[in-house]
């Protein structure tokens, strides 16, 4: 679900099939996790709009002049922000519901305690997609094209120096970016995962790989959980750190397992490196495996 800071824009997007995300780290962190071919609805005034497919994304040069979005300036920090990341979408079905309804439960619970509508966006899960599927009307209304033919597109870059980054094109790489990245790899690689975690009873096909699943006391990175439980639903919880990841990140990890419940039977840790203290004298407990990331040639 996308979440929408107002009415304007909220009609704006429906009126055009549309989504825009920010020239923040955090409208570029929406723009990498939603990807072609997946369902989003909009949420605004604890209301969800709607179900779209994504058709195709597109990142504009020069999107301040591009519309149809006005742009936002803060006084406090007198940084203004506007929209080059775009989502062309295929309206699906149409309705307007309450965010208090038992479908919308496991995004509500995550809007509840993560605090409100700061986040851009909020992960679903399957059982979310079959419940709102069957919402509203199979959607007929005309959509009006917003042409931006004039303008270039662009691939948004991540860098490790400072001294080149210049949004909306250049980013500097930061820990929610690569746990987009990390979601996407395990998608597409799941299985993979479980051989190498000692997991091979599980079926990569019977899994969904989520994003951000909130706690009472903190969130998760990453959930990986049967899609269609029957009598029984296994988690997998998944902590990702950019850098070398020290004891501590072990506890906190422990901490969320217990805190899943006895459902939660393995958790994984990816971090750039690990610390010596955690190679040599941390004991780890049978439940937790550890991972490097790395990029190849360009890390």
């Amino acid at each position: 679900m996308i979440s929408v800071s107002n009415r304007i824009n909220l009609e704006l997007c429906i009126k055009y099939a549309l989504a825009g995300f920010t020239n923040s780290i955090n409208g570029l962190w929406a723009y990498e996790e939603i990807q072609e071919g997946d369902f989003i609805s909009f949420l605004y005034g604890a209301k969800v709009f709607n179900l779209y497919r994504v058709e195709k994304k597109e990142a504009l040069k020069n999107a301040d002049r591009a519309g149809p979005w006005a742009k936002v300036t803060f006084s406090m920090s007198g940084k203004t922000y506007y929209f080059p990341f775009r989502l062309y979408l295929k309206p699906i079905r149409e309705f307007t519901e309450s965010m208090v309804r038992p479908e919308f439960a496991y995004v509500a619970e995550n809007l509840l305690l993560r605090g409100g509508y700061r986040k851009t966006h909020f992960q679903a899960d399957q059982t979310t997609l079959q419940s709102v599927s069957q919402m509203g009307i199979p959607f007929d209304k005309p959509t009006e094209m917003f042409s931006n033919d004039e303008h270039e597109t662009f691939t948004p870059q991540l860098t490790w120096n400072k001294a080149l980054v210049s949004p909306p094109e250049v980013y500097y790489f930061q820990e929610i970016i690569l746990q987009s990245l990390v979601k996407q790899w395990l998608s597409q690689n799941l299985q993979t995962l479980f051989n190498s975690s000692s997991l091979n009873s599980l079926r990569a096909e019977k899994f969904e790989v989520l994003g951000e699943k909130a706690l009472p006391e903190g969130y998760v990175d990453i959930l990986i959980k049967e899609a269609i439980p029957t009598g029984y639903s296994q988690k997998i919880i998944v902590e990702v750190k950019s850098n070398k990841s020290q004891p501590k990140d072990i506890i906190q990890l422990e901490s969320y397992m217990r805190e899943m419940g006895r459902e939660c039977i393995a958790g994984i840790l990816i971090a750039k490196d690990f610390s010596r203290k955690v190679k040599s004298t941390y004991k780890m407990p049978k439940e937790i495996r550890c991972f490097t990331y790395s990029f190849g040639e360009i890390d």
